[in-house]
């Protein structure tokens, strides 16, 4: 299937390197409101087809499929645009600010007959399916700890007075929803929806989140998040049970897990070796659900999307983090 690009940073050409190796799509067209930017990346994958209006974009009928990785405020009018010209989109995460335009825009997708995906990758990794696999060696799970914490490129001109859209309100930013969304999605994936969740953030000057704990509480366990764009961490992230632990060398990248036997002291590996363009297992998932038409497939993946942005909003509601898009 051909598809287009909105976009022109590192994550849509990590994308596009990877939708090669999978081969499932083939890229047409690239979007920029910079010509400039729009031509760079389109001469770099040696297309000629560049679109600096987005609407003109969404009116073409030469691709079936776009993928969109803008910044997080502009997703939700941005989708709309091409869900009503009946195109598939693949929206970077996080998706959208809240639920209200989470459950507008699969409205839209429905009654246009397109589908919506969020390009939530580590979920679809072969080592997320093997860790899910393997849960239940941990005999009963007591806890957990999974981290994000990656001092951000942006931070130093944030901290020179500037406000990067990583760093912005304005631009539905933060940690939370940058870079804690990565474990908060593995926990979904593997253990279903908290029974209930707290946040507690650091807050920046400009009432953005810079890093965060969050807690999910399950029925026997909770399970502890950090996330944060202002520090750096070099420890690894785990799940402990009665029988044994795991650990995770990375939530976001899950290329190395280990399981460790508290009453022998073994050590097993459960990973596999991956792709280095890791994009390619969720776009082979989502050309196989358009194809087949799984409509079993696609609503766990929605329903996890809406599980992880109904916690996502709430923590920013239990600390008064509002977005520009839902100041009235």
């Amino acid at each position: 299937m051909k598809f287009a690009t909105v976009g022109t940073g590192w994550i849509t050409s990590a994308f596009i390197d990877a939708a090669q190796h999978s081969g499932k799509l083939s890229l047409h067209s690239v979007y920029s409101r910079s010509k400039e930017k729009a031509e760079q990346l389109a001469s770099k994958y040696h297309v000629s087809s560049i679109f600096t209006d987005l609407d003109k974009m969404a009116k073409s009928e030469e691709f079936r499929v776009v993928y969109i990785a803008s910044p997080n405020s502009l997703h939700f009018e941005q989708v709309l645009a091409f869900l009503k010209n009946k195109k598939h989109v693949i929206c970077e995460k996080p998706i959208f600010s809240n639920i209200a335009e989470f459950e507008f825009a699969y409205k839209v997708a429905e009654e246009n007959g397109v589908y919506l995906f969020e390009a939530m990758r580590n979920i679809h990794y072969p080592n997320a399916l093997l860790l899910k696999k393997n849960i239940n060696a941990l005999g009963q799970i007591r806890s957990a700890m999974f981290q994000y914490i990656q001092y951000s490129s942006r931070y130093d001109a944030f901290l020179a007075g500037q406000e990067p859209n990583v760093f912005s309100r304005n631009f539905s930013g933060g940690a939370l929803v940058d870079l804690g969304v990565y474990p908060l999605s593995l926990a979904v994936f593997l253990f279903g929806k908290p029974i209930d969740s707290h946040y507690y953030p650091v807050l920046l000057r400009n009432g953005v989140d810079g890093a965060g704990t969050l807690v999910l509480k399950y029925n026997d366990f909770n399970i502890t998040i950090l996330c944060s764009k202002i520090s750096h961490s070099y420890i690894q992230s785990e799940i402990h049970g009665e029988k044994g632990s795991i650990v995770i060398d990375s939530v976001s990248e899950i290329n190395h897990t280990e399981f460790h036997d508290h009453h022998t002291k073994a050590t097993s590996v459960l990973s596999t070796s991956q792709l280095e363009q890791n994009m390619a297992y969720e776009i082979d998932s989502f050309v196989e659900i358009i194809e087949r038409n799984d409509l079993q497939a696609y609503a766990s993946l929605k329903q996890l999307s809406a599980d992880v942005l109904s916690i996502t909003e709430t923590s920013r509601r239990q600390n008064d983090i509002v977005f520009k898009s839902e100041q009235k």
